[in-house]
This record gives C-alpha cells, sequence and structure tokens, in this order.
C-alpha cells in the first residue's frame, strides 16, 4: 500500500521540476523525463491493481502521516480506483510519447509537459482520494492545468474557448464546493467511508436529494453531459490534439464520470430515482450530441460533440443499476478512453501533415499517410461499434442489459445513436481519406515515428480489446462493478481495511 502516494508524488515531483529546470536541458531530456514518469505510473497502475487482487482486503488504504481514518488523510486503491488508475495513465503514456514531436510547433514545450503532469497529478489524486475536500483539491488541480492547456496556443479563438470553460469550470466547482459543505455540515466529517457510515446510520429527508442535485449538475458539467455541454464543443477542438486527447479521452471521465458514481453509490446511496436521472441524461446526450456532430465539418468539433454522446452510453450503462449495466457502462468508459483518444491524436496527425482541420479541404490522405488512415479507420469502427472493435462488444453489453431491464426504448436509443455514429464516420472517412488526393498534398509525409508508435499502439488496444470480457481478465472489470454494487458497503470495507497494520 506503500505505492499509493506514488500516483500523486511522482507526476508532481516531475512537473516542478521540468518548471524549474526545463530551459537548462534540451528538449530531448525534458521529453525522457515526462515519458519516464508517465510509464513509472503506468506500471504502477498494473502493479497495484494486481497486489489488489491477490490481497484478501477489498481495499488498500495508506494512512497520511500514520493517522487513523477519519482523523487523518487516507488514500484508498480498491477496484474501480484500480480500473480508472489503469485507464488515466494508458492513454496519458501514449498522449505523451505522441506530443514529442507533436508539441514541436508550439511555443514552450516544458510549460508544455509541466501543465500536462499537472492535470495527471490532478486526475490521480482524485482517483485515490479518501476524503471529500481532498478529491475537491485534485479537482481543481486537474481543471486548472487543463484551462491553461486549452489556452495553449495563445491563438485568439483558443483564449476565448479556455474562457468559456473556466467560466463553466468554475461554476461546476462552485455547485460541488457546496455540496461537499452541506454534506460536512451534517456529518461533521470529511472521510468518504466515515461519512458513508453516518448517512447511513441517520438519514437525512432534505439533504441528500438538496446535494444529489448539486452533485448532478456539478459533475455533469464536468462530464459534459446534456444540457451540460455546452463548454466542450468550443474546448476541445481550440486544444492542441494531445490535450484534446485527453480531456475527451480521460479527464471527462476521473472528474465527471467516476467522482459521480464513487459519491452516488458508495457515499450518499443510490435509489431509483437517481437511477432514472442518470439513464435519461445518458440517453439525451446519446442522441442529441451525435444528431449535432452529422454537420459539422471541423473534424475536432465533430469529435467532441461524440465525445458528448459516448458519455450517454457509460451513464446509461451505470444508470441501469444492473450487474451487467454497470460493468457495460465501465467497459465502455475504458473503450472510449481509448478510442476517442486516438482519434484525437488522427486530428492532430492531420493537421500537423496538412495544416486543416477542416474535412472539406481533405481528400485522398490515405495515399500519403496509411498508418493515420488505418489507425483512423480502426478507431472510427470502434466508436460505432462495429464487430470484432471493443466498441462493439460495450454497445452490446449496454443494449442487452437495457434489455433484460425492461427497457426497450433505452435499447433502441442506444442502437440508433450507434447507428448515427456510423453515419458520421463514414463521413469522416469519405472526406479525409478517401477519393482522390489534392494537388496541395502531393508532397506531404506521414507523421514522425513517435506519433505513429502511439497511434498503432491504441488501435491494437481497439482491436484487442474485447478480450477485457474473458475469465482471466475477470479482476480488470468486474472488480470495478462490484465496488459500485457494494454501495454503501463500502465504509465498512475502507474503515476496516484502515484499521489492520
Amino acid at each position: 500500500m506503500n505505492i499509493i502516494p506514488l500516483f500523486v508524488i511522482i507526476p508532481l515531483f516531475s512537473a516542478f521540476f521540468i518548471s524549474l529546470t526545463g530551459r537548462l536541458f534540451k528538449k530531448g531530456f525534458i521529453d525522457a523525463i515526462s515519458g519516464v514518469s508517465c510509464f513509472l505510473l503506468l506500471a504502477l497502475s498494473f502493479y497495484g491493481l494486481n497486489a489488489l487482487n491477490h490481497s484478501a482486503n477489498q481495499a488498500m488504504v495508506y494512512k497520511v502521516g500514520g493517522w487513523m481514518p477519519p482523523f487523518g488523510i487516507c488514500m484508498v486503491l480498491d477496484g474501480l480506483a484500480g480500473f480508472m488508475l489503469i485507464t488515466v495513465n494508458l492513454v496519458a503514456f501514449f498522449v505523451c510519447i505522441f506530443s514529442i514531436n507533436y508539441m514541436e510547433k508550439y511555443t514552450d514545450k516544458p510549460k508544455f509537459y509541466t501543465l500536462f503532469l499537472l492535470m495527471v497529478t490532478g486526475m490521480n489524486g482524485l482517483i485515490i482520494s479518501g476524503d471529500l475536500f481532498n478529491l475537491y483539491v485534485f479537482l481543481e488541480v486537474a481543471s486548472i492545468a487543463s484551462y491553461a492547456l486549452v489556452a495553449f496556443g495563445t491563438e485568439a479563438e483558443e483564449l476565448e474557448a479556455s474562457f468559456k470553460y473556466a467560466i463553466m469550470g468554475s461554476v461546476a466547482s462552485g455547485f460541488i464546493f457546496i455540496g461537499i459543505a452541506f454534506l460536512y455540515g451534517f456529518t461533521s466529517t470529511l472521510n468518504m467511508a466515515d461519512m458513508s457510515r453516518i448517512l447511513g446510520a441517520s438519514p437525512s429527508s432534505w439533504l441528500v436529494p438538496f446535494v444529489s442535485v448539486l452533485f448532478l449538475m456539478g459533475f455533469g458539467l464536468k462530464a459534459a453531459l446534456v444540457p451540460f455541454h455546452a463548454w466542450l464543443p468550443d474546448a476541445h477542438p481550440s486544444a492542441p490534439a494531445s490535450i484534446s486527447a485527453m480531456l475527451s479521452g480521460v479527464l471527462i471521465k476521473a472528474l465527471g464520470v467516476y467522482a459521480m458514481v464513487r459519491i452516488f453509490f458508495n457515499i450518499i446511496g443510490i435509489s431509483a430515482g437517481y437511477l432514472s436521472a442518470l439513464m435519461f441524461l445518458g440517453a439525451l446526450s446519446m442522441i442529441v450530441a451525435v444528431i449535432l456532430a452529422l454537420s459539422q465539418w471541423d473534424l475536432k468539433r465533430l469529435l467532441a460533440y461524440h465525445s458528448i454522446s459516448q458519455v450517454g452510453y457509460v451513464f446509461l450503462g451505470i444508470g441501469l443499476g444492473t450487474p451487467l449495466g454497470i460493468l457495460g457502462g465501465l467497459f465502455h468508459l475504458f473503450n472510449h478512453s481509448v478510442f476517442k483518444s486516438l482519434l484525437f491524436l488522427n486530428s492532430g496527425a492531420i493537421d500537423y501533415s496538412t495544416g486543416t482541420r477542416d474535412l472539406r479541404e481533405m481528400s485522398g490522405l490515405k495515399e500519403k499517410m496509411p498508418v493515420t488512415a488505418g489507425t483512423s479507420l480502426i478507431a472510427s469502427m470502434s466508436i460505432a461499434g462495429i464487430p470484432p472493435f471493443n466498441g462493439f462488444f460495450s454497445k452490446l453489453i449496454i443494449i442487452f442489459a437495457c434489455i433484460q431491464k425492461g427497457f426497450y426504448g433505452y435499447a433502441l436509443a442506444a442502437a440508433l445513436g450507434s447507428i448515427l455514429t456510423l453515419a458520421s464516420f463514414m463521413k469522416v472517412q469519405k472526406y479525409a481519406f478517401l477519393d482522390e488526393l489534392k494537388e496541395k498534398y502531393r508532397n506531404i509525409k506521414e507523421v514522425p515515428p513517435a506519433m505513429k508508435f502511439s497511434m498503432v499502439c491504441l488501435a491494437a488496444i481497439c482491436v484487442l480489446g474485447g478480450i477485457l470480457l474473458l475469465p482471466s481478465f475477470k479482476f480488470f472489470l468486474s472488480g470495478a462493478a462490484g465496488v459500485l454494487l457494494e454501495g454503501k458497503e463500502y465504509a465498512g470495507i475502507v474503515l476496516g481495511a484502515a484499521a489492520k497494520p
């Protein structure tokens, strides 16, 4: 359990080291520090989840300063936290490798890596936090770093998008902070396990519904659920492709989806009304966002709308509240992190070589950029739910879970969303990669090896992702789903694990 704080220490130390010494070393050294940091985090994520899987305990608790919870700060690694750490750090590693060449066209790579690693620090810290105050602190660390990264290019469009993102993000943080304050006022504790125990023993008829609405609005804004999505279509296209991949791939999952379901399922306690709200907002996001995506010609803006739509699938699955639905929702969360990150890296590769994001300006790029075209096709088929790619399996599980519970309308909406997604990405393939190569692109080249490496590795995960459903990998998804299904038993598990030496 002593490895748990390393998820915060490694990226935080690396960020400050790069910020202080970045100009003293060559760019290659800074790239290496960032890459090694992200690789260590990924390796620790796998090690931590494997150690938990072979442990007799359902959770590992690190007591900061040796103080027992709820009196001291604690960090918790359970099945859900381990699942999220692997998802975040897997994407962060490949995005870091991609950035070695891609970020050369921007002004200051040391500042980029500093902000990038601070964002990773915030996400990792939020995931392992055992108390609501530190969850909020790490949420703000990741949010503030992402505001700066959206504006990293310093063009007027990017500054405007960052300002809108910061305003909406601050409103979301305000809702979340007020909700935490009310819970603290009622329970006199910030430790999540202790708070869950107290709310279970002394339920309040007005507090839980009130803070639930606050959290739904706050985390709904962070996750960009419809109708809280207005900031995302501007923020993601304006950011560098590396950051777009992080924002859509993992940031909205960690700050929005993970934080919301952790609080609803393990602290407040879930009810039929909250589950219905999650399902409705999920289905609404699926359909509204994919319809808006169909009319887009800016490739990154099109992908941004699909992020909203695919997060809808995650909330629909988790909102069902059944073992199959939660499994499907979490599996789609992981799958979407992979194929959406890949699609944004593809858009960055196209922009890197051609200098445009407008689909109407592209044509026949497959001839000059075969790796980008091939990986983009795999990611497009994955997000559309075409077999045998990973997106097919998670969407199928969610549809089956809807039918199993008798929600045939939601099952139909999920199938319709997938068909419209396929239509949208057929447009992308036609205009970007097929047809005849335009004369002005005769001299373009495929992107450098580091960028190709990241795209090919993520494409391989899209192809092989279905094996995560095999019994050999049961601990990865089932462990995470089990944490949500246990609900408020989380309190006893964490406090019991903390009491052991």
